[in-house]
Formats: structure tokens, sequence, C-alpha cells
């Protein structure tokens, strides 16, 4: 599935993402168990809030790392993110 780049992003209803204590990592929680994450794919999925499309996550991370031409990479894992069903459009009405 091919992301559209001023579409919003949310989280799925089904799961819910924390920090684990004792992982000392942020994971994916969803009713049969849990995905570790590391700290990148952590700070991309908090920003799918419902609040920001492809676009406003890559440019609140490049100020946030200070980092440029991240576009690729964020769209890579939000891709797969879609695709796993970590992640939803929201479609405007």
């Amino acid at each position: 599935m091919s992301l559209q780049p001023d579409t919003l992003l949310e989280l799925s209803p089904l799961l819910r993402l924390q920090w684990e204590e004792a992982q000392q990592c942020h994971v994916i929680l969803y009713p049969e168990g849990m995905i570790e994450l590391n700290e990148t794919a952590a700070a991309i999925l908090e920003l799918c809030d419902g609040q920001h499309n492809l676009n406003s996550i890559v440019e609140k991370l490049e100020r946030r790392y200070e980092a440029c031409g991240i576009e690729p990479d964020v769209r890579e894992m939000l891709e797969s993110a879609l695709n796993n069903g970590w992640i939803r459009e929201i479609i405007a009405h």
C-alpha cells in the first residue's frame, strides 16, 4: 500500500504504543503480544496521532534531530507500519 503524503495517520485503535520499563524501550501492545521498537520507530509512530501526515511527520523529525533528507526512510517505515496494520490513514469525508 502506498502512502499519500497529505493523508492524516493514526495508530490502529486495536494497538497501544507505550514505554515498557522491563524492556527499556517503546513497544506496541496488541492482543496477542507486543512488538519492541527502536527509538526511531517510536519517534515516528508517536506522531501518528490523527493530527499529522507524512509531510508534517518528516518536518517535525527533521527539526527534532536536526536532520535533512529523511523522507524516504520515514516513508518506508510508515508504509511498513501501514501494511502491518499498526497505523491507518484517516480519510476525510
